[in-house]
């Protein structure tokens, strides 16, 4: 019979509560971009089952918006690390993630090594009606008694197997139905949860249950002693000094609050510092899912968004109102860099190259998705025109937008966005000049973008106007490898 309170059972417990709270605040700050929840993945405005938020955007609003309008700016005292820094809360999102399923992992097996299971996984369906009577007895004020030789009552046990064996799992899966590389590569796993906006608000209602249970958690902590209850969690013997264990669990307490204090004074204070030190955790983790996911998607028509969703303000400046009013007939794109040949191509010259057409989901950082249909040139097409050298590492994307002037916000600057080289030989990394059977409407990015299926839509750069492939990033912009990358801290990886 393995011990009821062992040392491996007080370590992880700690260390789950410390990483959860993480990921709570993390997950708000991810939440706090696009604070409204859909079952279907079209986000017609409007439509969501829940809205965080007082701003309310309709379809047909007769002033243009852009999704961005939506993003909130939420307190940190509740969002880590608060105050619209969707880049960095994905950072400690996604590294948190990563300690959290290992700690759960080293759980779940030194549990079954060590016989701990039997305390934890009922045996019997007996349980269901004992639970219910326990919650009962509960209910009357009074303690259910504890199973004969066991640590818990019934209603404890079933509770415990269904946060470790159910919603756990549930969330780690959602998780990555939420991934634009998994989706892309495995169409059909999306689809087990609705879809990537049925995984979100799955998601979003299993950390809500999370949360319950840890309410009722330490409810139940307190109404069966407080100081008993910490001799048992934090000294492994219910037995032990209680005046020792609460002063321990109460400064265990402190320092977690006391650590959330200074990662987001930090995170706030010194963002660039934060983003090169989590993105050597995370980066590694996030490029692997870009490269091992290939677009298998195939849509049809009848499954197309009614409401695209617009990120950004096309370019306000008079060079290119003139060129949109014109048709874009004076427009070329140039290619250069590490090639053999430098090339420019206009409008009628890249149609001349060929066409594809994908009909593929768009999956926005903020949370959005829509599904449409695209027809443009294959970036392999242009590559084989142009011959990059063997150097040549990077594609860098130029745009005509000036966000200093079309968002603001402190931030400056013409978008730019790379990829590695990899990316632009997928077989759906295209260059649109269509989308759903009518030339590219300027609000998404006439006459020329990018698509790439595999990863989220800041990358699929729009208004672009030059091509250039590179060895490295480090001398372009600020060095991050892309403008959101440089002025909103993001991973240079976007397949998660």
């Amino acid at each position: 019979m393995p011990e009821f309170f062992p040392a491996w059972v007080v370590i992880t417990h700690f260390l789950n509560l410390a990483l959860m709270v993480m990921l709570f605040r993390s997950g708000i700050e991810v939440l706090s971009a696009f604070p409204k929840l859909y079952w279907h993945d079209d986000c017609p405005p409007g439509r969501q089952w829940l809205r965080l938020s007082k701003k309310n955007f309709g379809a047909d609003s007769r002033k243009p918006w852009s999704s961005l309008d939506e993003e909130e700016s939420w307190s940190p005292v509740i969002a880590l690390p608060g105050r619209k820094n969707l880049g960095l809360g994905r950072h400690w999102h996604f590294m948190t993630i990563e300690f959290w399923i290992l700690t759960g992992v080293v759980y779940v097996a030194t549990m079954f090594v060590t016989g701990y299971w039997q305390y934890i996984v009922p045996t019997h369906w007996s349980i269901i009606p004992d639970s219910l009577k326990a919650v009962g007895t509960y209910l009357q004020f009074e303690l259910p008694a504890k199973i004969p030789g066991e640590p818990f009552e019934p209603a404890q046990k079933l509770s415990y197997f269904v946060v470790i064996f159910i919603l756990a799992p549930l969330q780690i899966l959602t998780g990555a139905a939420m991934s634009p590389s998994v989706l892309a590569r495995f169409p059909r796993y999306g689809k087990l949860f609705g879809g990537k906006q049925g995984a979100r608000s799955l998601h979003f209602l299993i950390m809500c249950a999370f949360a319950a249970f840890t309410v009722v958690h330490v409810f139940m902590v307190i109404i069966h002693g407080l100081p008993q209850e910490f001799a048992a969690i934090v000294l492994g013997n219910p037995h032990g000094d209680r005046r020792l264990a609460t002063g321990i669990g109460l400064a265990g307490l402190l320092a977690i609050v006391i650590f959330h204090v200074v990662i987001t004074w930090f995170s706030l204070r010194y963002r660039r510092r934060t983003q090169r030190l989590l993105g050597r955790i995370v980066n590694p983790f996030e490029r692997a899912i870009s490269r091992a996911g290939t677009s298998r998607q195939r849509y049809s028509r009848k499954e197309t968004s009614p409401y695209f969703r617009v990120n950004g303000y096309p370019p306000p400046s008079k060079d290119y109102e003139q060129m949109a009013a014109n048709g874009f007939r004076g427009y070329h794109l140039a290619v250069g860099g590490l090639v053999a040949e430098p090339m420019s191509f206009s409008l009628p010259e890249l149609r001349e190259l060929g066409e594809q057409r994908q009909i593929t989901k768009h999956n926005c950082i903020q949370g959005w998705t829509a599904i449409a249909e695209w027809a443009g040139i294959p970036l392999s097409d242009i590559m084989q025109k142009v011959k990059p050298h063997p150097e040549a590492k990077h594609v860098v994307f130029y745009g005509m937008d000036d966000k200093g002037l079309t968002e603001g916000e402190g931030r400056y600057g013409f978008y730019y966005a790379s990829i590695p080289i990899y990316l632009a030989r997928h077989p759906q990394s295209l260059l649109a000049l269509e989308m759903n059977g009518a030339p590219l409407p300027i609000e998404h990015g006439a006459p020329l973008r990018l698509r790439l299926e595999t990863q989220l839509g800041f990358k699929m750069i729009k208004w672009i106007q030059g091509i250039e492939f590179v060895t490295d990033v480090k001398d372009i912009g600020m060095g991050m490898g892309g403008w959101r990358e440089d002025q909103q801290f993001y991973a240079n990886a976007a397949g998660i």
